[in-house]
C-alpha cells in the first residue's frame, strides 16, 4: 500500500494515457477497447488508488470537460485562474476547455456553441474587470455556468478577491511601518475595484488617526508611465509623502523608477506597496515590490470545484463569493 495518496493523474500517467480516458475506464465510460480499460483498472488497483466522492458522483453522462470563457486575451488574469481550475479539477479527471472571446459578441456566441457541442459538462466564465459581464447571454443554457473575476448574475455563484481587504492590508502594512503621510496612486475612477480600494484606502487612515491628503488620491492609467507621472505630481508639491499605495504593480514600479530617479531611497526615505503580486513585474523591480495577491489561482481552484458541484446536482450558494487577499512582503 502506498503511503502516499494516489490521484488519477498518477494512474493516468503510469497507465500513459490521459487523465480523462483514465476517468472514463474507472468510471465505465466513453469509447475504447476492453483491454485498455482493463489495463488502466489494473494500474489503479496496483497503485492503491481509491477515487473520492467526488469523482465517483460524476456519472457515466458526464463528458468530463469544462469550458471556460474569457475576455481577458493577454491573459494576465485569466492565466493564473485556468490554472488554479485545472489544479483543482485534474485529480477527478476533468480537463478544461479554453476559449478567448475579446469584446465580440459574435464571437463570444460561436465559442460558446462549440463549448456546447463538445458537450461539456459546464462553463466557467471570467474575464479581466469584476464589474463588467462578458459579451454574451450565458443564462440560459442546458449546462451550469459559475463566474469568476467577471460581472455575473445575481442567482448565479460568483468568485472575486476582496479587494477591500486587500486594500485594507496594504496601507495597515505601511501604517505599521510608521508612514504618515501616505499617498493612493491608482487607475481609472470607472472601475469597482479602485472605488473600492481607494474607499478602503481612505478608511484604513482613518481608523489610525491620520489625515487623508487633500491630493492623496491620484487616477489614472494602470500602467508604469502614470506611476511616473504621479511621482512627478506629488514631488512638485511641499507636502510629499512618506509611504505610496498603489493601484497595481505595474503603476508601482514606474512609482519606485521616479522615486529613484529623484533619489529619494526605497524603502527608508519611502515605503511603496502594490496590488496584484504579477510576480514578473513585482520580482524585477528594485528593491522587489510589497504587494497584494489576488490570490487567483485559488480563486480558480474554488471556481472549478463550484462547477463541479453544479453539474453534480448539489446544493451551492448563489450569490457573490469574495476570497480573501494576502500581503507579500518583499523589500519597497
Amino acid at each position: 500500500m502506498p503511503s502516499e495518496r494516489m490521484t488519477i493523474y498518477d494512474v493516468a500517467k503510469a497507465a500513459r494515457v490521459s487523465t480523462a480516458t483514465a476517468s472514463k475506464a474507472l468510471n465505465d465510460t466513453g469509447r475504447m477497447s476492453a483491454e485498455t480499460r482493463d489495463r488502466i483498472r489494473r494500474v489503479a488497483l496496483e497503485l492503491g488508488f481509491r477515487p473520492n466522492s467526488l469523482a465517483r458522483s460524476l456519472t457515466s453522462k458526464r463528458s468530463f470537460t469544462v469550458g471556460l470563457l474569457t475576455d481577458d486575451t493577454y491573459g494576465r488574469f485569466t492565466l493564473p485562474v485556468m490554472a488554479g481550475v485545472s489544479e483543482g479539477l485534474i485529480d477527478h479527471g476533468v480537463s478544461v476547455f479554453l476559449c478567448t472571446v475579446e469584446d465580440n459578441p459574435d464571437l463570444a456566441k460561436i465559442h460558446v456553441d462549440a463549448m456546447l457541442d463538445k458537450q461539456v459538462d459546464g462553463i466557467i466564465a471570467t474575464g479581466k474587470r469584476i464589474d463588467k459581464p462578458l459579451p454574451v447571454d450565458l443564462s440560459h443554457l442546458s449546462v451550469p455556468v459559475v463566474y469568476a473575476l467577471t460581472e455575473g448574475r445575481p442567482d448565479a455563484v460568483t468568485l472575486v478577491p476582496d479587494d477591500r481587504q486587500g486594500a485594507l492590508r496594504a496601507v495597515e502594512h505601511l501604517i505599521a511601518r510608521g508612514r504618515k503621510r501616505i499617498a493612493h496612486i491608482t487607475g481609472p475612477g470607472s472601475f469597482r475595484v479602485v472605488q473600492e480600494r481607494a474607499g478602503a484606502y481612505s478608511d484604513a487612515l482613518c481608523a489610525a488617526g491620520l489625515e487623508v491628503p487633500p491630493a492623496g488620491i491620484l487616477r489614472g492609467s494602470w500602467s508604469e508611465r502614470w506611476g511616473h507621472e504621479a511621482v512627478a505630481t506629488l514631488w512638485s508639491g511641499a507636502d510629499r509623502p512618506d509611504g505610496i499605495f498603489c493601484g497595481n504593480d505595474q503603476i508601482a514600479r514606474g512609482a519606485v523608477d521616479a522615486l529613484r530617479e529623484r533619489k529619494v531611497d526605497v524603502p527608508s526615505d519611502v515605503s511603496v506597496v502594490g496590488f496584484d503580486n504579477w510576480e514578473i513585474v513585482a520580482e524585477q523591480t528594485r528593491p522587489p515590490l510589497t504587494t497584494v495577491d489576488m490570490n487567483l489561482k485559488e480563486l480558480g481552484r474554488q471556481a472549478g470545484l463550484a462547477l463541479v458541484r453544479l453539474v453534480n446536482g448539489e446544493a451551492v450558494e448563489k450569490g457573490l463569493w469574495k476570497l480573501p487577499c494576502s500581503l507579500v512582503v518583499r523589500g519597497s
